[in-house]
């Protein structure tokens, strides 16, 4: 079923809110962000060339994207809860279209860093104001259809990514992988501004200021905590050290505002909610081993099964792909089976999926990979629809742009933490950290103990949610 006639079937009966064209703003709100770091990342070795950067350099390109969009999420999402979601997504929207051109035209490499810094801005106001939105845009039977329609799109938008960057710089060149933004940015803009809801504002004696201070922390807290894990290269340093002791003071500063705060930017209370506690940590540990199979499989696949890099690219496009065709039928098993179900039988499958590349997965070559990643992938994509339902259905409306803030934030804390310490178990289990040169066998070793310890967060993750039933 295309993606089109999924809408359809979300559809209200309130003719003044026209669901499907909402929904489809929102869509393509969060296909533009998540096409905004796999369109990148096939750029950087023609960035490195065109401005005669290394490769340490032009990794800022991608790096500053992802620290915007961790940086910001939770703020946009609390942001939204207080001044309006539909005016601050038109903001959003408008600030990554901008922005994008200005990447299209940046003369030198560190005005390019500066304008994807204001593209994941405008990304973490889309994908945080999005999932909110679709929260409350359709009836509460069927938000397990809208958030698995909108882990379609994320998934589209990944594994579009590098086909579609490909072609345009082997084509016009690379700054057109920022000019498709424009076209796609306005539509987007347009279908916002036409079909959502407007803003509501309560009673001016209800309304919350906007916490400044805990902002403040808070993001110095997660750049912290990004750079330590994302610096380096694989090698955790004295600089890794001290910027990893700066978060953990930051937190515990952060702790202590909000519990002071008058309108504190995230209340603690919050993390009382089983539902809400259960969802933030289980996000967190099962896209940690998502990233897994985006940092181990390359190495795995070129090196320990001699693929070439086109093969390479082939086989890590069945993640994507398996996340795309089975979002939307997750999201329907979700309305009709419920969360807490849906949520165990995602991570079951993950867990089966990563206990077979652990095992078994090896002796069957190219097959054996791809097979295990489709079940840790499908099994995802069932986690994410259930889990993002549960989450977002266990609040009231005035919280759910933090909350969805939150909810993304753990994903994201999740994806910095996997490309880390999942490397390092994996440069542990094959005993080097140098792959291009390591032998067929050690690679193997190393992907066993990566998929081992996969095996064991995953178990962590049942246990969180089957206490929570």
């Amino acid at each position: 079923m295309s993606i089109t006639s999924s809408i359809g079937t979300l559809q209200r009966t309130r003719p003044a809110v026209p669901v499907s064209w909402a929904l489809a703003g929102l869509s393509l709100s969060i296909l533009l962000s998540s096409l905004g770091i796999s369109i990148a990342n096939v750029a950087l070795p023609v960035l490195a060339t065109a401005f005669g950067a290394s490769f340490q350099q032009v990794q800022w390109v991608v790096l500053t994207y992802l620290l915007a969009v961790t940086i910001a999420i939770v703020s946009a999402g609390r942001l939204g809860d207080l001044a309006g979601r539909r005016r601050l997504l038109l903001g959003g929207i408008f600030l990554f279209t901008a922005a994008s051109a200005a990447c299209a035209v940046a003369p030198t490499l560190w005005l390019l860093i500066g304008a994807r810094a204001a593209q994941g801005l405008g990304a973490a106001v889309m994908t945080v104001l999005s999932m909110a939105f679709a929260g409350e845009a359709v009836p509460k039977e069927k938000t397990g259809s809208a958030m698995g329609l909108l882990g379609t799109m994320s998934a589209v938008g990944t594994a579009l990514g590098p086909s579609l960057g490909g072609v345009l710089i082997a084509g016009p060149g690379w700054r057109t992988i920022f000019l498709i933004n424009l076209p796609l940015g306005l539509l987007t803009f347009f279908l916002a501004w036409r079909h959502l809801p407007a803003d509501r504002p309560g009673p001016k004696a209800e309304r919350a200021r906007f916490d400044g201070l805990g902002t403040l922390l808070l993001a110095s807290t997660l750049a912290a905590y990004a750079l330590a894990m994302t610096l380096g290269r694989g090698r955790f340093g004295s600089l890794n050290v001290a910027l990893l002791l700066a978060a953990l003071a930051g937190a515990g500063l952060f702790v202590l505002a909000e519990a002071n705060a008058a309108s504190p930017l995230i209340r603690l209370a919050m993390f009382r909610n089983r539902v809400l506690f259960a969802g933030f940590s289980t996000s967190a540990l099962v896209t940690t081993v998502v990233m897994a199979t985006l940092v181990v499989g390359p190495f795995y696949l070129s090196v320990a099964l001699g693929l070439d890099a086109a093969g390479v690219g082939l086989v890590m496009t069945a993640g994507p792909l398996v996340a795309a065709l089975t979002g939307v039928p997750a999201g329907r098993f979700v309305d009709r089976f419920g969360t807490g179900r849906m949520t165990i039988g995602g991570l079951t499958a993950m867990a089966a999926g990563s206990l077979v590349l652990a095992t078994v997965a090896m002796r069957f070559g190219v097959i054996g990979y791809i097979a295990s990643l489709a079940v840790i992938t499908a099994g995802y994509a069932l986690f994410q629809a259930a889990n993002n339902t549960a989450v977002m259905t266990a609040v009231r409306d005035d919280q759910r742009g933090v909350v969805s803030g939150l909810l993304n934030l753990s994903r994201n804390l999740g994806l910095i933490t996997g490309a880390s310490v999942m490397g390092a178990v994996f440069a542990f289990g094959a005993g080097t950290a140098v792959m291009a040169t390591a032998q067929p066998e050690a690679v193997a070793a190393g992907m066993r103990a990566t998929f081992a310890v996969a095996v064991v967060l995953i178990v962590v993750g049942l246990v969180v949610n089957r206490s929570n039933d």
